[in-house]
């Protein structure tokens, strides 16, 4: 049947959806990825439980069968394998299908990672310790997690990577201050501490998944093909899911927002925005494209100056009594989102990865040259071609364009970001997703698909800086398809018939 709605201004669009799936005798092709894709997340969970690494807070179960820890690793990769080939088999039968059906893939793929450890980083117990200091009266923005060790809390700190223990929190009020609720309640019990910070994020991915297929009804396009790129795929069970990152909530919320603005309903879109921007700053650059595009739907100079100050007293209100709740301060907005990422050099990030290369080049015909600097001088110049960037993308958006305009940016902000971790394409991804060349696009779900196999149960890069050379030949690959892509002229916005 022909799945009806309203667009904004009125008019009535159509959108294929089916009434159900294809009946018959067998199990369908739809359901048979499904089903795969769940083999696949289960022997990831169950045996990702043996792969934590020393000093890994111990989880509620540990794989019993008696295998080696070589073994182990093979059964565990194989699963990654299954859960990313039925996620790609999912997306060719995708026409077939319908979002509820989705919908209840997506919880089905999700189940065990709720259920497992946390893989692939151990991130959410940073999160747990940050909100242990609000809990005590202590300011995660200006004391890092090590303070634990001399308040009582060694158990909390054990769970920290040492890596981040001296690193004071780049996360917003919000977030860590129902961390701290969490802390207050459960006391030191680590595993249900970082299960429910995980319960606390999957709020994120349901948002997405109402949000993301509706904001692809209101630009047009596929909301099937649309969940599948956003919700399903493996970049997001895999670096998002399991291991309860903040970002997934961020995200859910960012979407809803901008789904809203799409709606014609911009100060609803900027206040939801704004609080996202409370769990994570980055999700603040949607406000400014919201408002620039809700102003140019003004005639009047007047109107459109008055519309950005609503836009602007909106965030600022949000903001301001989200913080004011919390009683952290205004501490959370400062350097430490940049400075904290940057103390990892990683050989996906363009300019660690250009900076290194470069160093090991010139170091060859005994030119002195300090590669650390470098690439941090390096991160530094391509943070600002970033903002040139987004100034521009800013200055040419306008109601048709906005969500491009706005995943463009934040894609942009991963790639030229101090570092390029690969959940933070998630960002920018799950908003471009709703839009048609991504939607055909054959490249794109390879390359999520990709991230999968880079990052090991640990939470450490499977590529040493040594393979920047090689990196660099991928992202050059890809500049090249943009810009294919660029004249060819896809992205350009197409007015919607009537």
């Amino acid at each position: 049947m022909l799945v009806e709605d309203r667009a904004p201004g009125g008019r009535e669009r159509r959108n294929p959806e089916p009434a159900s799936a294809p009946t018959g005798g067998g199990v369908t092709p739809v359901w048979a990825w499904a089903a795969l894709g769940l083999l696949g997340s289960s022997m990831a969970a169950y045996t990702g439980t043996r792969l934590l690494g020393p000093g890994a807070v111990r989880w509620w179960f540990t794989a019993s069968f008696p295998t080696t820890h070589e073994a182990t690793k093979v059964v565990f990769w194989v699963g990654i394998g299954l859960l990313c080939a039925a996620w790609l088999g999912l997306g060719r039968t995708i026409g077939r299908t319908r979002v509820a059906d989705l919908w209840a893939i997506c919880a089905l793929w999700c189940l065990p990672f709720l259920l497992g450890p946390p893989l692939f980083s151990r991130d959410v117990y940073s999160y747990f310790a940050q909100g242990t200091l609000v809990h005590i009266g202590h300011s995660p923005y200006h004391e890092a997690p090590i303070a634990l060790a001399h308040l009582g809390k060694q158990h909390v700190l054990n769970g920290v990577d040492p890596f981040w223990r001296k690193t004071t929190a780049p996360y917003g009020p919000l977030f860590l201050g129902v961390i701290s609720l969490m802390a207050g309640a459960i006391g030191p019990h680590l595993v249900l501490g970082a299960t429910l910070v995980r319960l606390f994020d999957l709020i994120g991915i349901a948002l997405l998944a109402i949000f993301v297929p509706r904001l692809a009804r209101t630009l047009g396009t596929d909301p099937r093909r649309a969940l599948w790129l956003a919700a399903l795929s493996p970049l997001v069970l895999l670096q998002l899911v399991s291991p309860a990152h903040n970002d997934a909530l961020m995200v859910g919320m960012m979407v809803a927002g901008v789904a809203f603005a799409a709606e014609r309903r911009p100060l609803l879109g900027i206040a939801v925005c704004a609080l996202a921007a409370t769990v994570k700053v980055p999700a603040a650059a949607a406000i400014p494209f919201i408002a620039v595009a809700w102003a140019r739907t003004l005639p009047a100079p007047r109107e459109q100056l008055i519309a950005i100050a609503k836009a602007a007293a909106v965030a600022v209100v949000v903001a301001a009594l989200v913080t004011l709740v919390s009683g952290l301060g205004l501490a959370w907005i400062s350097s430490g989102l940049f400075n904290t990422p940057g103390r990892v050099r990683l050989s996906i990030t363009p300019a660690t990865a250009l900076g290194y290369t470069i160093a090991h080049l010139v170091h060859h015909i005994s030119v002195p040259l300090n590669g650390k600097q470098f690439e941090a001088t390096l991160s530094h110049i391509a943070f600002g071609f970033v903002a040139v960037a987004g100034l521009v993308l800013l200055y040419r958006t306008r109601i048709e364009n906005m969500v491009r305009q706005l995943g463009l940016l934040l894609v942009a902000i991963a790639i030229g970001g101090p570092a390029a971790w690969p959940w933070y394409f998630v960002w920018g991804l799950v908003l471009l997703a709703c839009l048609p060349p991504a939607q055909r696009s054959r490249v794109l779900p390879l390359a999520i698909v990709l991230p999968a196999f880079i990052i090991i149960p640990t939470g450490q890069l499977a590529l040493t800086l040594g393979t920047s050379p090689y990196t660099l030949v991928f992202y050059a690959a890809l500049a090249a398809a943009g810009v294919w892509h660029w004249r060819s002229r896809r992205w350009i916005a197409r007015p919607t018939p009537p």
